[in-house]
Order: structure tokens, then C-alpha cells, then sequence
């Protein structure tokens, strides 16, 4: 049963479902859960997906998917009886997010659409129903485990349960910070990067040029630059610039916006196409160069920064909310973060200029302000303070503690929602096809029970 509750498989799998639109497979209901219909065609293409993935699919990867969909659904109709909420915009936003996901993987929307044989809208309200499902069916578990708590002692125990040989082993990690300061160019360098953009929408508008050649030469956007300047985006996107993406939506079909400004820099920008909230668009990125002056200035700028730090009449955290330009560490205390989230990361996650600062940094140390370029181009200084630093080793109470915990604490959670399904099952009609009663994972499912068949 626990491994409904991992949710370690990707039921729902809407994209292979039109992915291969050559399959044609009679359909038939294999479970029913309540009111709640599971299809074979759902087992299925929970199948072909974790192939797709490259996931290693077990002997009995039917039985352990139709045991999860079923665990959905108890959690659904849970989720609808408890009338927890889940509303229509929480929906379209992992829609539009598993939407522009897909784009991605297939390059563009024109193609999402070939392959899908279906319009973007056709597959966001084929999607409703499943995603809703799922929302509800998270809203549920967490509604069941939200008070569940863990102690010292309970993580020791679960610890000592752990075979010695079977502890991970960790290479060298890090915990880091860093302050970064991007020095604002002259008034001089702005106005020169709006008057080239201004001749790159003259020569465009002129058809001297069209727009994919120039962005291709000019942009400044490594992200854009091999597909001259093109973006697929939609309205609602919480990753784009809002003073970008509004200048998008603000656009005829071919209209050029003339020069104007983001954080990033100055952009001319082209809508080519529009449909409801998605648009493709292109567009031209220049960075006013940065000069020896005011870099210099950055410089002595962080140096005084440092020389607090390192008397203790400024906290880390303080420097980092007053004098850190970097949004992405700014509201965190400057902390780097691992790939799995957590503050620990391994050397091969840094880039190779970090590194090389963090050389001949002691534990507690902070470095020398020191320039380097982000991975937009753009010219910047920085501070890093090295917090702690670990040599590989196998996992142990001392060292891993919170790792440990959060692994206890997901276990107990597990248990817990064991329990709650074990008392929800017996009230709940219950009916499983012939072909998965078989299944050891269909036991608690299929037992005497009058409401079960």
C-alpha cells in the first residue's frame, strides 16, 4: 500500500495519451473506486510514460499503477466529502506549466499540436479533470499528515533499523552564501544600446533586414540567440520579466515595440503570433557595458561590505537584504541551494569561477569581493561566505541528521496515511476487474467486505 503514497510513478500520464495517436486500443473500466472510474487505458499509458523516462518498470508495475490510482481516487473523493479547496486558477497554472514543459521537450507549440493531433486548448481541457484529481487527491494527503511529528529519538531509531552497508555516502558538500552586486552602467552606455536597438527596428520595419537574421547577430540572450530571438510564452508565466511579458501582450501581430527597459536590460520585441494568453515572440536583448570605473567602484563598494562582516558589525543575512542585487538568493540569506533543494551542494553543482573562490576559504571565512560574468553576460561582483564544509563520508547521525529526519518523518507520514486508508477502504465501494484481483497489492482492496466486489 505505502507506495501510493510515494506517488513514485506519474499517474494521469496525459501526454503519452496523445503522444501515440497511431495505438488504438479498445478501452475498458479495470477498477471503480466510490463514483470514481479507473481506465485500463490509464494503467497503460502510466506504463508507456515511466518507459519513455527511462524508469526501470518492475514485473509488476500494472499492479503497483492500478494500486495508485486507486489511492488517488479514495484521496479525491476524501478531498470532495471534506469540500477541501482547490480552485480553477491553481488548475490552469499547472496546466499552463505542464503545457509549456511539453513545448519544450517538442520545440515548439506548432509541433506539440502535430504530434498531439489537438489545439493547445483541446489538450489544456482534456487535462482539467486529471489535474484536478491529482490537486485534490495532494490536498487530501496533506490534510491527513499535517500534524504528524518526529522525534530525536524516533530518527535515531529509524536510523539504527538502516543496514550499514545500505547508508549513503556523500561526497564533499557545502554550505555557501554569497552577496552579489551588479555595478549600474553610465547614462552614456544605456543611450547607446537604445539608439542600436532603435536602428535594429529602422532596418527591420525597412525590410532590409528581418528580425530572426539581426536578433541572431546582435541579441545578448544566450537563451534565445540560436533561434533568432523566438520565445513561445503564455500570460500567466511567473517565470518571464512582468514588464517584458506585458510588452507582449501590449503588441499587434508584427508590430516592433520600440526600446525599453527590464532588469535584464534593453529589448525591442516583436509579437509574430497570438493566440488567446499564449503568443510567440521574438525579440533583442543589448546589456549596457559595464566600464573599469565602475566596477572599480563595485568593488571598493563590497570591500567596505566585507570589512563589516568580518568585524561583526553586520550579520550575513543584513548585507545580503541591503546590498544584493542576485532575486534569486536575495530572500533567503544568500544561500546557494543543492539540486534537490536542500542547503548542501556538491562542488560539480558550482560554476567554475565559484570554485575557484572557494579554493583557499576556511570554514567561517568570507572571500575577497571578486568579479565574475552570470550566465546572461551580464557583469557583476561577489562575496561568498563558506559556512560549512563536510569530506566525503557515509551517512551518520552527526553529520546528516536532517536528511535523516526528513526521510523518518516521510516513513511515520506514510504509516499514518496507511492507517487512514485502512479505516477509509471498508466505507468505500470497492470494484477491481478479474485480470488485477490476483495482484498481492488488490489485498486490501478485495477483502470480505460487503462493500467490494
Amino acid at each position: 500500500m505505502k507506495q501510493i503514497f510515494l506517488f513514485l510513478t506519474l499517474f494521469f500520464s496525459f501526454f503519452i495519451s496523445f503522444a501515440q495517436p497511431q495505438r488504438v486500443v479498445a478501452d475498458k473500466i479495470v477498477a471503480v473506486v466510490g463514483d470514481k472510474i479507473i481506465l485500463k487505458s490509464d494503467i497503460d499509458n502510466s506504463i508507456i510514460d515511466m518507459q519513455r523516462q527511462g524508469m526501470e518498470v518492475p514485473d509488476n508495475a500494472r499492479c503497483l499503477v492500478l494500486e495508485q490510482a486507486m489511492g488517488i481516487k479514495a484521496l479525491v473523493l476524501q478531498a470532495e466529502k471534506d469540500s477541501l479547496p482547490v480552485t480553477d486558477e491553481e488548475i490552469e497554472t499547472e496546466i499552463d506549466n505542464q503545457i509549456r514543459g511539453f513545448i519544450g521537450q517538442y520545440g515548439s507549440k506548432d509541433e506539440l499540436e502535430r504530434v498531439a493531433g489537438k489545439t493547445i486548448y483541446q489538450l489544456k481541457e482534456d487535462f482539467k479533470d486529471g489535474f484536478r484529481d491529482r490537486k485534490l487527491a495532494q490536498a487530501m494527503r496533506n490534510k491527513v499528515v499535517s500534524d504528524v511529528r518526529i522525534t530525536p529519538n524516533e530518527v535515531k531509531a529509524y536510523y539504527d533499523k538502516i543496514p550499514k552497508d545500505s547508508l549513503f555516502l556523500y561526497e564533499s558538500e557545502v554550505e555557501i552564501s554569497q552577496i552579489i552586486t551588479y555595478p549600474k552602467a553610465s547614462r552614456e552606455a544605456e543611450e547607446y544600446c537604445i539608439e542600436q536597438l532603435k536602428g535594429y527596428k529602422q532596418q527591420i520595419e525597412s525590410g532590409k533586414k528581418d528580425f530572426k537574421t539581426v536578433a541572431g547577430m546582435y541579441t545578448m540572450d544566450p537563451g534565445s540567440k540560436e533561434t533568432g530571438g523566438q520565445y513561445e510564452i503564455n500570460r500567466n508565466s511567473k517565470e518571464l520579466d512582468p514588464v517584458w511579458l506585458n510588452k507582449a501582450f501590449t503588441l499587434k501581430e508584427g508590430q516592433i515595440s520600440n526600446p525599453f527597459k527590464t532588469r535584464f536590460g534593453y529589448h525591442i520585441l516583436q509579437l509574430v503570433s497570438r493566440s488567446g494568453d499564449d503568443a510567440v515572440v521574438r525579440h533583442i536583448l543589448l546589456i549596457p557595458q559595464v566600464t573599469s570605473i565602475e566596477m572599480r567602484q563595485g568593488l571598493e563598494k563590497l570591500d567596505s561590505v566585507r570589512a563589516k562582516l568580518i568585524a561583526g558589525t553586520l550579520s550575513f543575512g543584513v548585507a545580503v537584504n541591503k546590498y544584493s542585487d542576485d532575486e534569486a538568493s536575495k530572500f533567503n540569506a544568500g544561500q546557494i541551494s543543492g539540486k534537490d533543494g536542500s542547503n548542501y551542494v556538491t562542488i560539480d553543482q558550482l560554476d567554475p569561477s565559484l570554485v575557484t573562490m572557494l579554493k583557499d576559504l576556511k570554514v567561517g571565512q568570507y572571500s575577497q569581493p571578486t568579479e565574475y560574468t552570470d550566465e546572461r553576460g551580464k557583469k557583476g561582483i561577489r562575496i561568498v561566505y563558506l559556512k560549512t564544509k563536510t569530506e566525503p563520508h557515509r551517512e551518520n547521525l552527526k553529520d546528516d541528521y536532517d536528511r535523516v529526519a526528513t526521510r523518518a518523518l516521510e516513513e511515520k507520514k506514510n504509516d499514518i496515511l496507511e492507517t487512514w486508508f485502512n479505516k477509509k477502504i471498508p466505507t468505500y465501494y470497492i470494484m477491481v476487474d478479474d485480470e488485477y484481483k490476483p495482484c498481492s497489492e488488490m489485498n486490501k482492496w478485495v477483502g470480505n467486505n460487503g462493500a467490494k466486489k
